[in-house]
C-alpha cells in the first residue's frame, strides 16, 4: 500500500507520530505514540487518544510489533504498544510523523486496556 505522510491534523487509527514524552524529566524529548481512537471519537482531528510505543521489552503485557504488523513505512527499532501508557495528544503537540501500524495489534493493544478499566 503506497500512502504519503499524513498532516497531523489527519491522523487515522494506527498512525505513529512523535510528540513530547510526560515520562522523561528533559525538556524537548520526544516519543512515538499510535492513534488508537476511530474517526468516531467526539474530536477527531482536534484531539486522538494515543498509546505509547517503547523499545523496551521489560513489560510482559506489551504488544510487540513485528514487519508484518506495519502499513507504511516501519518504526527505526523494534518497538511495542504499551496499552497502560496512554495520552491525549492535540496536533500542535507533534513534532513528526514514523509510519501506520495495521488493525490487529492495535485491537490487541486496546483489548489489554480494557483489562485495566
Amino acid at each position: 500500500m503506497t500512502e504519503t505522510a499524513p498532516l497531523f491534523d489527519e491522523l487515522k487509527r494506527g498512525h505513529v507520530v512523535l510528540a513530547p514524552d510526560p515520562f522523561k524529566a528533559q525538556d524537548n524529548t520526544t516519543r512515538p505514540w499510535v492513534v488508537v481512537n476511530s474517526e468516531t471519537h467526539p474530536f477527531d482531528s482536534e484531539q486522538y487518544i494515543v498509546m505509547a510505543l517503547t523499545t523496551q521489552t521489560w513489560y510482559e503485557k506489551r504488544v510487540p510489533l513485528d514487519e508484518e504488523d506495519y502499513r507504511h513505512r516501519q518504526a527505526p527499532r523494534h518497538s511495542s504498544i504499551v496499552p497502560h501508557a496512554i495520552a491525549s495528544l492535540q496536533p500542535n503537540l507533534i513534532t513528526d510523523y514514523v509510519c501506520r501500524i495495521r488493525d490487529d495489534p492495535l485491537d490487541d493493544a486496546v483489548q489489554l486496556l480494557l483489562e485495566y478499566l
